[in-house]
């Protein structure tokens, strides 16, 4: 994937079968020696910023830029391009965790919080029932092994949520049903059926804004676990893009993210696409 030049008047690039530098969007004056290598250094810069993005490029850039980047769409992009992220998750959180500050002043309402989000696909379907309607498929049996092995090893994580919004496809109905069964903080959470899960996990690109809205809506600033459920391509590639990480998630497989904020909006506003954190993927090969 090339780096296209933004369209900007005060922006320089070398035109097509010439030896110098030319303004675009001027008047192909070309530019003295000095000025041109003014504008090389800023172009790469900007490259960096614009093309690599905050986990390649480290504490180097503001975090007023890191904060503006956008990855590209993970169902177009290469698996290489996140190659640099070291996929070393699966089943375990990371001893970096965030954590409450305990050195600050003020009140309790003042101070920033760790936030955390599960991201977990549904348990797997059975394909038993050809004439059921793809909404209407239930889980297998091997699917509710899963669900059973997944929802103890987020409870011995501590990884419990306090709000769960789910699609409201029975597959994904029956998959917090098993987890509500084994585990009783699944039970006492919070849970909200939003349809909307179902359809926007096909559309590309959507699923991580439709998410931030939703947890937005339906949170609360003392909520400080929110578990969402729901369906591929969506779900991996919303946590591909919420932690500028390549995450694939196959079935009832649960990403681990945090980030810090004193609320839900703040959170999401601070952290920005690629900026939270990957603390884990639990599957339900690695609750063996």
């Amino acid at each position: 994937m090339g780096f296209k030049w933004p369209k900007d008047k005060n922006t320089n690039a070398k035109m097509k079968g010439t030896g110098e530098d030319y303004e675009v969007g001027g008047e192909g004056r070309p530019l003295a020696a000095a000025a041109r290598k003014q504008r090389r250094e800023s172009a790469v810069t900007t490259v960096a910023v614009m093309g690599m993005g905050p986990t390649a490029m480290g504490s180097k850039i503001p975090n007023v830029l890191m904060h503006n980047w956008s990855p590209p769409c993970p169902s177009i992009i290469r698996k290489n391009y996140y190659s640099s992220v070291k996929r070393e998750h699966s089943g375990r959180l990371s001893s970096q965790s965030l954590v409450i500050e305990t050195n600050v002043t003020g009140t309790a309402e003042d101070q920033s919080v760790a936030r955390r989000l599960i991201l977990l696909r549904h348990a797997k379907s059975s394909w038993e029932f050809p004439s059921l309607r793809d909404h209407d498929r239930p889980l297998s049996k091997a699917g509710q092994d899963d669900a059973i092995k997944v929802s103890r090893r987020l409870q011995q994580l501590g990884w419990i949520p306090q709000l769960i919004l789910s699609s409201d496809a029975v597959r994904t109905r029956q998959t917090l049903e098993i987890m509500q069964q084994h585990v009783q903080g699944f039970l006492e959470a919070e849970v909200h059926f939003i349809s909307s899960f179902y359809s926007v996990a096909a559309m590309d690109g959507q699923t991580a804004e439709h998410l931030q809205k939703a947890i937005c809506k339906y949170s609360r600033d003392e909520i400080l676990t929110v578990m969402c459920m729901g369906h591929n391509r969506g779900w991996e590639e919303a946590a591909s893009m919420f932690t500028g990480a390549f995450i694939e998630l196959k079935t009832c497989n649960a990403a681990l993210l945090e980030t810090t904020g004193k609320s839900w909006e703040e959170a999401f506003t601070a952290a920005g696409l690629g900026g939270w954190k990957l603390q884990g993927i639990v599957t339900p090969t690695s609750c063996t």
